[in-house]
């Protein structure tokens, strides 16, 4: 998966990306020069705080943290920590699979739809 960051004002100008590849981040900043980053600041491997009712266990109610390592982690520090950094973020699956997410089969989470996009191959693996 890759989360593409832009300007409000000039949603059409990428200005940095970054690409979960299953284990990890990789950024990739427009004039990047060495120096740390807003996008490694997005990125830096600790918890994020997320008020979301979908991922909360039943019953609970308030924030929940989501720990470093996942594809939840990733969409959540590139939405949360992006708008903190007046950053606009479009989330963007590489490799299409099939018909990609069919809102009419909603039974199924989209996560569960795009998980196995968003990890990386292992060769002579089986596609599940």
């Amino acid at each position: 998966m890759r989360a593409e960051f832009f300007r409000p004002e000039e949603p059409e100008q990428i200005v940095g990306t970054a690409t979960w590849d299953g284990r990890s981040v990789t950024i990739s900043a427009a004039g990047d020069q060495g120096e740390p980053t807003a996008f490694e600041h997005i990125f830096r491997p600790t918890p994020v705080v997320v008020d979301d009712p979908a991922m909360r266990p039943v019953g609970s109610s308030g924030p929940v943290v989501l720990e470093p390592g996942d594809l939840r982690w990733f969409m959540a520090a590139a939405r949360t920590r992006g708008a903190a950094a007046a950053l606009g973020v479009r989330l963007v699956v590489d490799e299409p699979q099939g018909m990609g997410w069919d809102p009419a089969g909603a039974y199924r989470p989209f996560l569960t739809v795009v998980a196995p996009a968003a990890a990386p191959l292992v060769p002579g693996a089986p596609p599940e």
